[in-house]
């Protein structure tokens, strides 16, 4: 038996076919979740929301009176050109503020006040003037996220482009013949008379990542927790005897503690609650002390932060000790695999095929980075994500504690232990 070596085991096939069904299994469902999420959010696109705000007064053209703004806004809100793809929310200017400042809308398209008498007045420019052009203002939200900020953009800009042909050709007919009286430079302005004007609907602070910070901040609390979680599962079972423990080349073994699972658990969860305190805080201190992240409510946000890593926590430990070794693939995917596309940080969840759609909205990733995105860039604002984040971070624990100590119960109730019998005690040698 001395001469057998260890290497024969790469021979059996059993260990090749559990180990790449494993990890083929994995790799596939990681291409899936990420590749598949993001591979065309345009064609996936559907009922973004966007402002529509309509602030023209009008004014008297030939004894009427004239509204072009509230002619674009119907135009707009009729057309069937972009399908389902955009949600037009008509709203006041004050409203949109609001809306703008509470991540609810990816963009905006603003018709100014004088829009009309600007159009108008273009049709009375003489030589020696020089022709002012009117504007259409497209607002972004790069708070809600940079690539549906990106896909608002480009619809209202379509959308606001479209709006001018139309007008020109609109007030074109209407003065006729008269063209003819206009300079030439007149007369091409007066053919697409608008000029659209980029502006950010709500400036964020210059250390918020382009609007990503929040996303990083609350994958950065879910990575912790879930890493916490297997570092203290294998910590308490070290401490409890039924594993060795490695430092090096040294094996520690410390005697057996008997306890049931659902004490082990208890203990595991008791001790992933005290040190969230420390991580959570070591996590603000890193991210705003450190790397000088912008952060506004700070108690706020350092409560939020070991709430976040304890719920994530207390979940993988409840997975970790239901599946045990395969439950650590099983967080894996839950965590971090099926999460970190549906998060709506990067692509907005109106631009996810229905599947991820649905995924995100239990996934923990989407609801810590909507309170994290609430507090950072909305003023804390309960209706801008942060009501939600508590709510469901607290059905998480329930279901977390419902399922793990559940089912842990039920494996004590049916005598399955971890060891089945007592051990007994080596015997060993009393010298003479």
């Amino acid at each position: 038996m001395s001469g057998i070596t260890p290497f024969r085991v790469l021979r059996a096939k059993p260990l090749w076919i559990a180990n790449g069904v494993i990890t083929g299994v994995l790799a596939l469902l990681f291409a899936v979740f990420y590749v598949g999420a993001n591979i065309d959010p345009a064609d996936h696109l559907t009922k973004l929301p966007v402002g529509l705000v309509n602030a023209d007064k009008g004014t008297a053209v030939g004894g009427k009176q004239v509204n072009l703004g509230t002619r674009i806004a119907e135009s707009i809100t009729k057309s069937t050109a972009g399908g389902d793809r955009i949600d037009w929310k008509v709203l006041g200017e004050r409203e949109l503020k609001e809306e703008l400042g509470k991540g609810k809308l990816f963009g905006a398209l603003v018709v100014p006040a004088d829009f009309t008498s600007s159009v108008t007045a273009l049709t009375g420019t003489t030589a020696a003037g020089t022709p002012a052009r009117p504007t259409l203002t497209v607002l972004t939200n790069q708070s809600a996220g940079s690539i549906g900020s990106g896909l608002a953009r480009t619809a209202t800009t379509r959308a606001a482009e479209n709006a001018s042909l139309q007008v020109g050709k609109e007030m074109t007919a209407r003065i006729g013949t008269a063209q003819a009286k206009l300079p030439a430079a007149a007369r091409v302005l007066l053919a697409d008379p608008a000029a659209v004007i980029v502006e950010d609907g709500h400036p964020l602070d210059p250390h918020s990542g382009l609007g990503l910070t929040a996303f990083y901040y609350a994958l950065v609390l879910v990575v912790v927790g879930m890493l916490s979680a297997n570092v203290i599962s294998g910590q308490v079972d070290h401490a409890l005897g039924y594993t060795h423990n490695d430092l090096g080349p040294l094996r520690l073994h410390r005697p057996l503690i008997r306890a049931t699972r659902v004490q082990t658990l208890t203990i595991s969860s008791t001790l992933m609650a005290g040190l969230s305190l420390l991580t959570g805080t070591l996590v603000m201190a890193g991210a705003v002390g450190i790397m000088g992240m912008d952060a506004s409510h700070l108690p706020l946000l350092w409560l939020y932060s070991v709430c976040a890593i304890a719920v994530s926590g207390i979940g993988a430990l409840s997975l970790l000790a239901v599946f045990g070794t395969p439950g650590m693939l099983l967080v894996t995917l839950v965590f971090i695999g099926m999460a970190v596309p549906t998060a709506g940080a990067t692509t907005p969840i109106e631009a996810l095929p229905g599947f991820y759609r649905f995924l995100a909205e239990f996934e923990p990733l989407r609801q810590i980075t909507g309170g994290i995105r609430s507090i950072l860039y909305y003023d804390a604002q309960g209706d801008a994500g942060l009501t939600r984040g508590w709510v469901m971070m607290a059905a998480g624990l329930v279901a977390a504690v419902l399922f793990g100590f559940g089912v842990l119960g039920w494996y004590d109730r049916k005598g399955l232990h971890r060891i089945p019998a007592e051990t007994k005690p080596e015997k060993t040698a009393v010298p003479a």
